[in-house]
């Protein structure tokens, strides 16, 4: 990517947000500090495992994520709300028919009682026993080995909208950074490229291969779109969005420009 070109040319930050619980209720942030090779702050730091997975918190890897509770797999886990403090470690869960449940997740004893709660929140869906599990600080629960801060670019779905004739909302795809301002597909063709976003620096890394979990309303917990079949029949992949490495340290806001680093 060069300086003239479509796709370096500034946008902003129109949105943040993390996902403390992998699968669970994103939350929005107005401004994160980025470290240097680390991953989104406060992201995927928890993953509720549906039967044993394999995790091992003293040699941790990468599991697919289908092995935990997350929309792919159980479209349901988008009726349940959650908020996680990660400055206290407590979360707060609610779900219609249910007592609200809160607890300190970064306890073990509050780990089982939200597996317990969860348990009876997803009674009517087929699962196996259910675990949460906190990830060490070497490790997060990402769906890719390369998921250390995920972009989407709004005008590509605004264009994807245009196509298939109805909305799609952009918590759909679970992103770090929403962006307004590049072109339409822009975000890949900058596998490579270095973004100065507000005072940090990512390296675009690979294209975000779609998964089922965007077939799933994020509100009303409905398989409603078939997200992969659009993509596939209207621009012959099923890529939207990017993932990012983070080189340069440094804080990232709302409104912050996003353009080409030197």
């Amino acid at each position: 990517m060069t300086l003239d070109s479509p796709s370096a040319h500034a946008a902003t930050v129109a949105a943040l947000y993390r996902y403390p619980v992998k699968g669970f209720t994103p939350q929005r942030i107005e401004r994160a500090e980025l470290e240097e090779g680390g991953w989104f702050p406060g992201d995927r730091l928890y993953a509720v495992e549906a039967g044993p997975s394999g995790f091992d918190p003293d040699a941790p890897a990468h599991i697919s994520k289908m092995r935990f509770a997350v929309l792919a797999r159980m479209p349901q886990v988008a009726a349940i709300n959650t908020y996680y403090d990660v400055e206290t470690g407590r979360i707060v869960a609610r779900r219609d028919g249910l007592p609200n449940f809160a607890a300190m997740l970064e306890e073990a004893a509050g780990r089982e009682a939200f597996a317990q709660w969860l348990e009876q929140a997803l009674k009517d869906v087929p699962h196996l026993p259910l675990k949460v599990l906190r990830a060490p600080p070497s490790h997060r629960f990402m769906d890719s080995r390369s998921g250390f801060v995920s972009i989407i670019n709004l005008a590509s779905l605004r264009e994807l909208e245009s196509r298939i004739g109805r909305g799609l909302h952009p918590l759909r795809f679970r992103a770090n950074l929403y962006v307004e301002g590049w072109a339409p597909w822009a975000e890949l063709e900058m596998e490579g490229a270095r973004l100065a976003v507000g005072g940090a620096v990512l390296e675009g890394i690979k294209r975000i291969d779609r998964c089922v979990a965007t077939h799933v309303d994020p509100y009303t917990a409905e398989r409603d779109a078939d997200v992969i079949g659009a993509l596939r029949a209207n621009y012959g992949h099923i890529d939207c969005g990017l993932y990012a490495r983070i080189v340069q340290g440094g804080a990232v806001a709302d409104g912050d420009t996003v353009q080409a680093a030197a």
